[in-house]
């Protein structure tokens, strides 16, 4: 699977789709509730078709039924599970446990059985407010990803970096000490490939401490300005691209092998979510190096000295209006997300608020990190920043002004870092004040 798809789920803007269909029916057993007798057949209908294949699912369902024997589970997997499910759900066959699609919030009741108040579920589970409409709970996430940098431990230590950065200072000093001590690369961008470019933006909020920081952006005429959070996130790329440590040919970048070179140690850093942790220490091991020798850190800044990382939910476990064994897929649901171990063997940070972060963000908590959530927009702001966005022409959620900013700093292109940034705003600021208009 490209788990890269999944990358930027926390994140901070999902577009949501209407979509016509059948209302809720045909599945309307009085008995046939989430808290009725957990029996019957649940097909689980996913975008991890990898799960399905090696028949790690299949082993779930044994482990499952050893609690719920009267429950028979299958399995289908779906690659393009975005587009298809959209299709499906205008009809009564999509399945029994689904993965939520990008429908409106104000459609989970049409499509989705309710799960119950989103007030009784906040002691027990994370990344709540995604699938909560109205105060009603319709879907759990699976698990979480952080924001952050993946790097080589191996050569940070080789590099004489004894502490981690914590300031946009101290992260080129780091780099220096890279390039100046080691072979490897200090950061790669990943340009030509483009989306690694938008990783990074998932750090809006943890600059400044704001768990509204989409809206705060959305509503700030120059939002390229020091002390922002986007100002900071795109001033660490263009300075670190200025003081020559990055690859030397961004325009030949290649992300299969940059996931190698990272493992191998022929790269130190790239700002990525933790889901790219993983896939690091499977390409170390592959190649000669050692899978412990993958790092994840704090994007470099701080508020009164304290680290913070944005988490956000992976796609939302949720049962379906039209199911006939509602209580089986709930129970289903719960298992897999608390039990079945499935956050701990992707490196996946657990939806169940009191378990441990996985091994692979332990750096997270001997750094003293703390974890934050990006709120959901206010009613009448959904979808705001890429509206602002959309009328400046700025992809936030793109790579091509970032891959401008790379230009100017390498010297392909005219400007520098404060010019760039003043165009940004103009733009910006023009659009936020048409759309407030």
């Amino acid at each position: 699977m490209a788990k890269k798809a999944f990358a930027g789920i926390a994140l901070l803007a999902t577009a949501a789709v209407a979509i016509s269909g059948c209302a809720g029916g045909g599945a309307s057993d009085a008995d046939n509730t989430i808290d009725g007798e957990v029996k019957g057949d649940i097909k689980v209908v996913t975008w991890r078709t990898d799960l399905v294949e090696d028949g790690t699912f299949d082993k779930y369902a044994e482990a499952f039924n050893e609690e719920y024997p009267d429950v028979n589970v299958t399995f289908e997997g779906i690659t393009d599970y975005a587009g298809e499910m959209l299709t499906r759900m205008s009809t009564t066959n999509y399945g029994d446990v689904i993965g939520i699609p990008a429908i409106k919030p104000d459609q989970y009741e049409q499509f989705l059985e309710p799960l119950g108040d989103t007030a009784e579920f906040e002691d027990t589970y994370r990344f709540l407010p995604a699938a909560s409409y109205d105060g009603t709970q319709y879907g759990i996430a699976w698990g979480g990803n952080a924001n952050g940098v993946v790097y080589n431990k191996k050569i940070f230590e080789e590099a004489g970096v004894t502490e981690l950065p914590t300031t946009e200072g101290e992260w080129l000093e780091a780099l220096q000490k890279v390039k100046d001590n080691t072979d490897a690369i200090p950061l790669y961008t990943n340009y030509k490939d483009g989306w690694p470019l938008t990783q990074s933006f998932g750090n809006l909020g943890v600059v400044t401490d704001d768990p509204d920081a989409p809206i705060t952006m959305a509503e700030d005429t120059a939002p390229w300005t020091e002390g922002t959070d986007v100002y900071a996130i795109d001033s660490l790329l263009y300075e670190s691209v200025a003081a020559g440590l990055t690859e030397d040919d961004p325009l030949t970048t290649n992300w299969e092998q940059s996931k190698v070179d990272l493992g191998t140690g022929k790269i130190a850093a790239m700002t990525l979510g933790s889901w790219a942790i993983s896939q690091m220490q499977a390409a170390a091991e592959d190649n000669g190096g050692s899978a412990d020798d993958i790092g994840y850190m704090a994007f470099p800044a701080n508020v009164d000295g304290t680290q913070l990382a944005v988490i956000g939910g992976d796609y939302n476990l949720a049962v379906s209006k039209h199911s006939k064994a509602k209580a089986a897929a709930w129970a289903w649901i719960q298992w897999v997300v608390e039990d079945s171990g499935y956050t701990e063997a992707q490196g996946m940070i657990s939806p169940v608020i009191d378990k441990p972060l996985p091994d692979n963000l332990a750096g997270f908590e001997e750094a003293g990190v703390e974890l934050m959530e990006i709120n959901p927009a206010p009613a009448g702001k959904e979808g705001l920043i890429n509206n602002v966005a959309d009328d400046a022409q700025i992809d936030l959620y793109g790579p091509i002004y970032r891959q401008k900013l790379v230009d100017i700093a390498r010297g392909a292109a005219d400007g520098d870092k404060e010019s760039y940034f003043a165009e940004l705003n103009e733009r910006w600021g023009a659009s936020v004040e048409k759309l407030a208009g």
